[in-house]
């Protein structure tokens, strides 16, 4: 139900969505589902949205037909590149030139054809001093700077993973983000706004925006309207 809620929610906003995961219950529903959802802001609104969700209702599957309450997490980060784009910017960076040393000939030796740079906001610095060119040990040491700042950006995206992965709350009583209740009566609470909607299907049909924009505009998930958080 809450997939077919946030397929509803990115098709009223004229979203891409692409399954790319589903884990069939072991009875009925689901165990799992991974989505894609691109578009403007896609990340950017539905960050917002992280979090335990609790359903009431009469359960179809019980002959008794009690009420069930039910939990499921939602948990919603940025999709990150494989290959990483690094911008370098040259008043970053602080180039010295300097004579090599050890072998490689006499032209080596005699001339400053070695090249340090130190890229300032890391602190990184990297030498090339293996070819007697230094026009080439300068594009030598740019690449070997861009790969250095490719994976100091990898290592951060994985520890920014790690630590949403860490707030994840436990999926149980209390922790709820928000409630849609079908029994004994019909509303959609946001605990964490203290807000409501008595037209808990609208919800379900992908009926969000209410939800989501005073989540952004309460500055919960760290954006705020118009902060510009883009991308998919």
């Amino acid at each position: 139900m809450l997939l077919r809620m946030y397929l509803r929610w990115a098709d009223r906003r004229g979203f891409e969505t692409e399954i790319v995961n589903e884990q069939p219950g072991e009875e009925a529903g689901l165990k799992g589902a991974a989505v894609v959802v691109r578009g403007d802001y896609a990340y950017g609104y539905l960050k917002v949205e992280s979090g335990v969700h609790r359903l009431v209702r009469i359960s179809p599957f019980d002959a008794q037909h009690r009420r069930h309450t039910s939990f499921a997490s939602v948990y919603v980060y940025a999709e990150a590149d494989e290959d990483v784009e690094v911008e370098i910017v040259d008043s970053d960076l602080r180039w010295d030139t300097y004579r090599a040393s050890g072998a490689g000939g006499q032209h080596v030796n005699k001339t400053d054809s070695a090249v340090r740079i130190t890229h300032l906001p890391t602190g990184i610095v990297v030498t090339c001093q293996t070819e007697r060119s230094q026009h080439r040990n300068r594009d030598t040491a740019l690449k070997l700077l861009r790969s250095r700042l490719a994976h100091l950006a990898r290592e951060k995206e994985k520890r920014r993973r790690q630590e949403l992965e860490d707030e994840k709350s436990e999926i149980a009583w209390g922790n709820q983000i928000r409630s849609y209740v079908f029994q004994p009566y019909t509303m959609v609470k946001d605990h964490r706004l203290n807000l409501e909607n008595a037209n808990v299907q609208a919800v379900m049909d992908g009926d969000l925006d209410l939800f989501i924009e005073a989540a952004l505009r309460r500055g919960i998930g760290g954006a705020r309207v118009g902060a510009g958080e883009g991308g998919p």
